[in-house]
């Protein structure tokens, strides 16, 4: 092989390493795609997809606020989604590239256009609520037939809580959902930023303290199926897969998820490009990929949660656009509320807050 052949072959062979070495970061919660889908995006685009997992709101939003994420899309909560939208994380979605969109719901777009004007920034991904999960014959067990299973009485009087400590007790690691839920619970508004009001929560969770086991937000899903605990406030999708993983376990354990006759947060987890994304274009790609309808679909069946997207309930299995756990009627739809993301300042207090609840001291 002459000289100038093989410098042109060694030529050839590194622009075909850089054809096929384009790849696409997503960062997205745990537990929660078709782990097919990846494959599927893979194979119809030729782009490799590393996909990394997280478990909290705050540890996104660390990575995001201190830039360079390295990320292409990643997965915040509405709330958190607007406050780094304000801090300029984001960029603007090209809807040009986005022909799929059409596909998403107005009824869910329209609530989320509270965190993102216009939905400018992201898209949809999946929504629901946080309830309660309980392996039904454990706590009827122990609470008798007569167990407030449709209120938030059964996690937060203590004196159930006592009896439920002995069948194991978890609480989701978010002080977004866990202290709106208490102010609901004693007829403050969810959504305040009085720090004074925000405080009361204190004097509800350091009753019932010693009783939870653990704060942890995807542990649960787990112990749950498995029979470890009886108890865990979580998200609606996290609990039920909880169930169906007792179910296919065939283990003797009976999960139901409980949306509190009191009212319960509902969430949008929101797919959103970083300002400084390696590859804003496979973003896109990614995105509209996500918004076909049969791949949403594909998604929401696997995690058994609801998504934004109208065009995919067509092909939707009964047992999720049928389940009101995951597609609410209309009369538990008007009793849930949202939140907004609370200032700095607040913030602090809230993590403060939070910080001594979990250590009980």
């Amino acid at each position: 092989m002459t000289k100038t052949l093989m410098t042109l072959t060694a030529s050839m062979a590194l622009m075909a390493g850089m054809a096929t070495a384009e790849e696409v970061r997503v960062y997205n919660w745990s537990d929660y795609i078709d782990e097919s889908l990846l494959e599927k995006f893979e194979n119809e685009t030729g782009i490799d997809l590393i996909y990394d997992v997280f478990d909290s709101n705050e540890l996104l939003e660390t990575k995001m606020l201190a830039g360079g994420s390295g990320y292409d899309v990643v997965v915040p909560t509405g709330t958190f989604l607007q406050r780094q939208i304000s801090a300029g994380a984001f960029q603007p979605l090209d809807k040009s590239e986005l022909p799929n969109i059409d596909n998403m719901w107005d009824v869910i777009s329209d609530r989320t256009a509270k965190y993102d004007p216009d939905n400018a920034h992201a898209i949809n991904y999946m929504w629901g609520t946080t309830g309660i999960g309980v392996n039904l014959p454990k706590v009827k067990e122990l609470l008798g037939e007569d167990a407030p299973l449709n209120s938030w009485d059964l996690v937060f009087d203590p004196a159930n809580m006592e009896k439920l400590a002995e069948c194991g007790v978890q609480f989701l690691d978010a002080p977004a959902e866990m202290l709106p839920a208490a102010l609901n619970y004693i007829g403050e508004d969810p959504d305040s930023h009085d720090p004074d009001v925000i405080a009361k929560a204190e004097a509800v969770y350091m009753p019932i303290r010693p009783y939870i086991q653990k704060f942890h937000s995807s542990e649960y899903i787990n112990a749950l199926a498995n029979g470890d605990i009886c108890v865990a406030v979580g998200w609606s999708g996290d609990i039920l897969q909880a169930r169906d993983r007792a179910a296919e376990a065939d283990n003797g354990v009976e999960v139901a998820y409980i949306i509190p006759s009191e009212g319960a947060q509902m969430w949008f987890d929101q797919m959103a490009i970083p300002v400084d994304a390696p590859n804003p274009e496979g973003a896109h790609k990614f995105l509209n990929f996500i918004m076909n309808a049969e791949n949403m679909a594909a998604a929401s069946n696997y995690v058994y949660y609801a998504n934004g997207n109208k065009a995919s309930q067509e092909y939707l299995n009964e047992d999720v656009i049928g389940d009101p756990a995951v597609y609410p009627d209309d009369e538990t739809m008007n009793n849930t509320y949202t939140t907004t993301p609370y200032p700095p300042k607040v913030q602090r207090v809230v993590t403060r807050l939070w910080t001594k609840i979990k250590s009980g001291t």
